[in-house]
């Protein structure tokens, strides 16, 4: 039996050039939660469903479940015009961090939808350093600059390219692997 995390990845995989990827709604809760739910569907019971328990990570809490949909509504509203705007928005829902797992993988799709459709550009996630990543993620909440510079030198205007896509859906699920991880 496959993993979840093995499972989930052969799905990101699936999703270039899918008719699923074009029908997800670009930079809304919805659209994050079609992401999820494409992902995770199966795999967790709550795969698509916006948390209603309180979670924390690495000593950092996340937006408290009470008020969890009401930042959510915010966080849509935010503008999408600019990379500076994206960055914001993406970081306000890491903040969030909507669902009980899966928030990170699911959250750099979503990311690069919005870059692709806003600014016709999006991550070469090979180019980011999962240390210097997570660090820059940490410290976000507080300043966004490291996160946006840390970005800004991994973007490409490649959006339709499939090694773009797949080499960005490994990094991805290499950054949620544990750092003593060795296989």
């Amino acid at each position: 039996m496959k993993n979840i995390d093995e499972i989930s990845k052969q799905r990101a995989i699936k999703l270039f050039g899918s008719p699923d990827l074009s029908s997800f709604e670009v930079g809304t809760t919805k659209g994050l939660q079609q992401i999820h739910e494409y992902l995770f569907g199966g795999l967790y019971d709550f795969s698509g469903k916006i948390r209603s328990k309180n979670i924390s990570k690495g000593g950092f809490t996340f937006a408290s479940a009470i008020y969890l949909k009401s930042g959510l509504s915010e966080i849509e509203k935010m503008p999408e015009r600019t990379f500076e705007d994206i960055v914001k928005k993406y970081v306000e829902m890491n903040i969030a961090h909507p669902f009980m797992e899966g928030n990170g993988r699911s959250t750099r799709i979503w990311l690069d939808l919005m870059l692709k459709r806003n600014i016709k550009q999006c991550v070469d996630w090979r180019k980011i350093d999962k240390n210097d990543y997570f660090n820059a993620m940490e410290r976000s909440p507080v300043n966004d600059l490291e996160l946006r510079e840390l970005i800004r030198t991994a973007l490409t205007n490649k959006i339709d390219d499939r090694e773009v896509f797949m080499k960005g859906i490994e990094q991805s699920y290499y950054y949620e692997e544990p750092d003593d991880y060795k296989g």
